[in-house]
């Protein structure tokens, strides 16, 4: 886009009084002018269209309750309120609300009712896909406005990862299959945050060890993923154990961002120095160069004021073991600080 162009774009979003960074608002609005100037077909245009309208509203409704940390529950909806899955997931649903968590599931029956049963339409998202058959809203989340229905599986997916704290698998078919190895290969990759993934069964159950069975004699053994990768998740048959697991993760990390290079990572308070010492005992085999090094603020995280005052850890590791990473938090919440 030339000079001029770009000019009235940026007058059109400063009338619109869009305040917050208008630059990306901006870049946005060019975007969708150069699709335009692109020729793209009628079918490319209505896919855009519709799966950004949906990203808008969905982080409409979830913007409310930013300040709250929420876990995702998957697991079939075919499962009847007979099961001993279904009892179990309406205790965890109650349980994690307990604790202070909302719940987020598909939206649909089985396992996700359950969860939203338990938890209550006020502690309650559904994300909704629209299907030709089987997913169609519970009875708890039916009607409220948190529930967010989508076309696309995609946008569906980018909001679980993108507003989940933990994510909790119980039994299920392929699409209970696909969030969970979604969420692997996410947090394997570095293209999601490392939160904690708990798949959970009922105590005689003996579904997910059948499926580490299968990860470890075929994928780890033909060296398709690395031993590591096994710290991404952690196989529960308590409800109470699987949510101690999830607040343990939060006990002094908070959260972390990447600032180039460079990994920094919240802190509820100050590591003390031989906590600090530790850390870089441990894993110095991580780190491309430097040390961890216990700081403030950096000043790249100036809009983060809510956040501005918590210490921080600073790092320069590797990308290619995010299990390992993982390791580096639970080390964290295990250090001594100095509160």
């Amino acid at each position: 886009m030339n000079e001029n162009e770009m000019a009235a774009v940026r007058a059109l979003v400063e009338k619109s009084g869009c305040l917050h960074s208008p630059e990306l608002v901006e870049e946005m609005v060019m975007t969708a002018l150069r699709l335009g100037r692109d020729d793209s077909s009628v079918a490319d245009l209505k896919l855009f269209v519709r799966a950004f309208k949906e990203m808008r509203y969905a982080a409409k409704v979830f913007r409310p309750y930013a300040g709250r940390r929420k876990v995702a529950v998957f697991g079939s909806a075919r499962l009847s309120p007979e099961t001993a899955e279904f009892r179990m997931a309406e205790e965890m649903g109650r349980r994690l609300v307990e604790r202070d968590f909302m719940v987020i599931t598909g939206g649909g029956d089985g396992v996700m009712g359950a969860a939203q049963k338990g938890a209550g339409r006020e502690n309650s998202f559904g994300l909704n896909i629209r299907l030709p058959f089987e997913q169609r809203a519970n009875a708890t989340i039916h009607g409220d406005k948190k529930l967010i229905n989508f076309n696309y599986f995609f946008t569906r997916k980018v909001n679980f990862v993108k507003e989940t704290d933990a994510f909790v698998l119980f039994p299920g078919g392929f699409g209970t299959q696909d969030e969970g190895f979604e969420c692997l290969t996410l947090m394997q990759t570095g293209k999601a945050k490392i939160t904690p993934l708990v798949l959970l069964d009922t105590p005689d159950g003996r579904y997910w060890e059948t499926w580490e069975f299968f990860i470890k004699n075929d994928l780890l053994r033909m060296k398709l993923i690395s031993p590591t990768d096994f710290h991404l998740f952690k196989i529960f048959h308590d409800s109470d154990a699987a949510i101690d697991h999830i607040l343990h993760f939060y006990k002094v990390f908070r959260s972390y961002r990447w600032v180039r290079e460079k990994m920094v990572i919240r802190l509820a308070a100050r590591l003390c120095d031989r906590s600090l010492e530790v850390l870089n005992d441990q894993f110095k085999g991580i780190l491309v160069s430097g040390r961890i090094e216990q700081v403030g603020a950096l000043p790249e995280e100036a809009e983060e004021t809510a956040i501005a005052g918590l210490p921080r850890l600073v790092l320069t590791p590797q990308k290619t073991d995010f299990g390992m990473l993982r390791l580096l938090i639970d080390s964290i919440n295990n250090s001594e600080t100095e509160d």
